[in-house]
């Protein structure tokens, strides 16, 4: 028999028990995901003084019109932008040609900034990374994951402006963390509530450099633990924060099952119905809440150029 999952509800024609299922024997799930209704038709009722905002996916996403990023908004405008980045989790504007001091200075009005120890700017502004992609310099962000969740304190949000983007190709994908963990069957929240994860910054950024430089980088950034299963800081909802890119292993298992067990949890990102896609134009800006989605910037546009410059914004340590 398979196991009905996730939110079930009662289907009036038959009277049966609807969700998605989980098939015997598979870690992956099908059928109605019907714990998204509700968080979908919550944001369909949302009205915005200050901008509009139309929905783009069924739990995350919406893009925002009625709003000049190159000219410095009222608190009142930035107040309903950090509320509407709560809401849909990630925010998309079109048409907004930012200089580099321009995107700084906005990304600044919600918090301090961080400075990227391994992706040096070239801007001018110590704060905005630039990612330059090009048959020189491939992509390799095609990984969902958060960003920079291997510093104790990582990126409540990030803000990226596309400078140059192909004609076909290099969108990025965002996935819902609090659905993710919503769909989960009892029995794994129960497994997963107190757990923590291991991140470490040399499983990316130094994972071809010699043991020894790997050494001097993990003193320098030691490895971190988080919550698996973390509170976000201004929604209370709960949502997954682990990710193959950054998460080494859980405290406590052994290095097969702690990665056995990463895998089965990351793949809740993977379905289409927790995600929504943004495909970019010359000034398109995409505003992220960094704990609440996890990212993938698609690389299938080699050896066209891909130019992005990212804001992100320090958040608050990661708790239960």
């Amino acid at each position: 028999m398979s196991e009905t999952t996730g939110t079930a509800v009662q289907d009036p024609s038959t009277g049966l028990q609807i969700g998605v299922i989980r098939l015997p024997g598979q870690p992956l799930v099908s059928g109605p995901f019907t714990h998204l209704a509700a968080e979908r038709d919550r944001l369909a009722a949302l009205q915005w003084q200050h901008f509009d905002a139309r929905q783009a996916g069924a739990t995350l996403g919406a893009e925002i019109s009625g709003v000049d990023l190159t000219t410095a908004q009222p608190d009142a405008v930035i107040a309903d932008l950090r509320r509407a980045l709560h809401e849909y989790k990630v925010l998309f504007f079109r048409d907004q040609p930012l200089t580099s001091a321009q995107h700084v200075e906005f990304a600044r009005r919600f918090g301090d900034l961080e400075i990227h120890p391994a992706i040096p700017s070239n801007t001018g502004q110590p704060e905005l990374v630039r990612f330059e992609k090009s048959a020189q310099v491939a992509g390799f962000e095609n990984a969902w994951h958060h960003d920079v969740t291997w510093r104790a304190q990582p990126s409540m949000g990030a803000i990226l402006h596309a400078i140059s983007v192909p004609q076909i190709g290099g969108d990025t994908l965002f996935s819902d963390m609090y659905a993710a963990y919503d769909v989960l069957d009892e029995e794994t929240k129960a497994e997963i509530e107190n757990l923590d994860a291991v991140h470490d910054f040399t499983r990316v950024f130094g994972h071809a450099a010699p043991e020894e430089q790997r050494r001097q980088m993990r003193e320098r950034f030691p490895s971190v633990v988080h919550p698996v299963v973390a509170t976000h800081a201004a929604t209370g909802r709960k949502h997954l924060y682990v990710n193959r890119v950054f998460a080494e292993s859980i405290v406590g298992l052994d290095p097969e099952a702690g990665r056995a067990l990463i895998d089965r949890l990351c793949r809740q990102a993977d379905y289409p119905e927790h995600q929504v896609r943004l495909t970019w134009q010359p000034d398109t800006v995409a505003f992220w809440d960094n704990r609440a989605v996890q990212h993938y910037a698609s690389s299938d546009y080699w050896p066209q150029i891909r130019v992005m410059e990212r804001a992100s914004i320090v958040g608050p340590r990661p708790t239960r």
